[in-house]
């Protein structure tokens, strides 16, 4: 990793312990989370498109859980900060879990929620939050049309957490996967993240703080050292010690 930091890679199971404890434990609500994600991806974004928001063009496609709810709120920072936004639900709103459907609202209230996206032209980046790392099997439905349509398009993807369609305890591509330019993934980097399958779809990876306290990750036997102490979002090498 850079600045010489040594940290270890979890795996999908981990992960949700993690985020059990966050919520049961330590009383750090989702909703926190999530703002913090979502915060820390849109930071991500404004860095690909060049450090100017100002007039970029970014599509954010998201799923009805978490993972969605992530992009959300992401959504909501780039127009803050000035971008055109296009938010699409990939998904019935049916299905929405309850914080996500509440940040669905508020993109629905900033007029930044479309149903239809008929042309990718002219977009600067596409932002992935449409599956998290609780997938198991392949893509389906409008899914994996829109990882599809994603990865025909060729502009630059971040992925939230990991690539829609990807493992993220095997490390093996789902059918189809989508192909980031760039991932954002939270807490600590997920061992799926980092097999040699798993390179072409990851891309660079980064990892965004979401306010996990050490002493939770000391408590499930980890030894992670401060990891942002000058920035909430560092650049990972993909050769973690586990």
């Amino acid at each position: 990793m850079e600045n010489g930091l040594v940290l270890p890679a979890i795996t999908t199971a981990q992960m949700a312990e993690v985020d059990r404890l966050m919520i049961e434990e330590y009383g750090i609500l989702l909703i926190q989370m999530m703002e913090n994600a979502g915060r820390n991806l849109a930071e991500q974004a404004r860095r690909m498109v060049g450090g100017d928001l100002i007039d970029r063009h970014i599509l954010v496609l998201c799923g009805a859980g978490n993972n969605g709810g992530g992009g959300m709120v992401a959504a909501r920072h780039l127009y803050n900060r000035g971008a055109h936004v296009r938010a699409k639900l990939v998904g019935d709103t049916s299905h929405l879990k309850d914080i996500p459907a509440r940040q669905w609202r508020i993109l629905n209230t900033l007029g930044l929620t479309e149903d239809v996206i008929s042309t990718l032209e002219s977009t600067d980046l596409i932002i992935d939050a449409m599956i998290g790392y609780g997938l198991t099997g392949n893509p389906r439905g409008q899914v994996a049309e829109w990882i599809a349509r994603v990865n025909a398009a060729s502009f630059p993807v971040l992925a939230l957490d990991t690539p829609s369609g990807l493992d993220t305890t095997t490390g093996i591509p789902g059918t189809p996967c989508i192909k980031a330019t760039a991932t954002l993934t939270l807490a600590l980097p997920k061992v799926g993240l980092l097999t040699r399958e798993a390179a072409p779809y990851v891309g660079e990876l980064f990892l965004a703080d979401i306010s996990v306290p050490p002493v939770l990750y000391q408590r499930l036997g980890f030894r992670v050292p401060p990891l942002f102490v000058t920035d909430t979002i560092v650049k990972l090498h993909k050769e973690p010690v586990l």
